[in-house]
């Protein structure tokens, strides 16, 4: 590119770490990282508990499991989205 030209894209240009990056998205999308976090944690306690499940199957074990996990991470998202929709037509809405 030469030095005349302004690039098409300024905020793809600038000089910025992977850390700032992932602390903006965590700013606009907040829910994402919550629901992230959410399924790890089932994922971990699930793990942890596969060894005092009692007399429960292996399998239903694990279903359970994946039914909280993913309901969490589907909560986080809904409630993303919900945000987001009370930020665009509540707090701002348009003229």
């Amino acid at each position: 590119m030469s030095p005349s030209q302004e690039p098409v894209f300024p905020e793809y240009e600038t000089e910025t770490s992977q850390t700032s990056k992932l602390i903006q998205k965590f700013k606009e999308t907040p829910f994402v990282p919550i629901g992230m976090g959410g399924f790890a944690a089932v994922v971990a306690y699930g793990l942890y508990k596969l060894k005092h499940r009692g007399d429960m199957k292996m399998s239903l074990h694990l279903i359970h499991m994946r039914v909280a996990a993913q309901g969490f991470a589907v909560g986080a998202l809904t409630c993303g989205v919900l945000y987001s929709m009370f930020q665009d037509y509540v707090v701002k809405p348009k003229d």
